[in-house]
């Protein structure tokens, strides 16, 4: 079974409210071949929410606490995004999921892009806090960019 980021699923858990629909990936939902998750709603942020970045590094840095999440204001948010990656990662095994499609350039979700944390729009390689973990876990991790590369069993 398939993980997918909820905002790519229709659900509105984006930081601004929002989501970032995409049919065929709702698709796999709609007739049970998927489950939907948002890290960063299972670590307690609200929707909407202040934009937040990675600042230091990607999301492996911040497992190694050599990063931290902010958002716009200066909040501290790191605790929250790493538990709603552990969060997310248990019930994604509870479920037997085996592959994810997240959400790229999320501090939490991306998996090949994130933003630098200077909310200037500047991106750079590297991964979410989230999808960090969920790599760390052995789970293979794919975008909405990417994802027809992976193969369905």
């Amino acid at each position: 079974m398939l993980g997918i980021s909820a905002c790519l699923g229709g659900v509105a858990c984006r930081y601004d409210g929002g989501s970032n629909e995409i049919t065929a990936l709702k698709n796999f939902v709609e007739t049970g071949q998927a489950v939907l998750i948002c890290p960063e709603v299972l670590g307690g942020l609200p929707t909407p929410r202040c934009p937040a970045e990675i600042q230091g590094g990607d999301g492996f840095a911040v497992w190694q606490e050599q990063a931290k999440v902010y958002d716009t204001e200066g909040t501290d948010l790191t605790e929250a995004f790493k538990q709603g990656a552990i969060t997310a990662f248990e019930e994604l095994k509870k479920l037997q999921i085996t592959a994810l499609v997240l959400k790229e350039r999320s501090p939490s979700c991306g998996s090949r892009l994130i933003y630098d944390g200077s909310f200037s729009g500047n991106r750079i390689e590297g991964v979410g806090v989230a999808t960090a973990y969920f790599i760390q876990q052995g789970l293979p991790v794919y975008s909405e960019e990417n994802w027809q590369e992976m193969r369905m069993t």
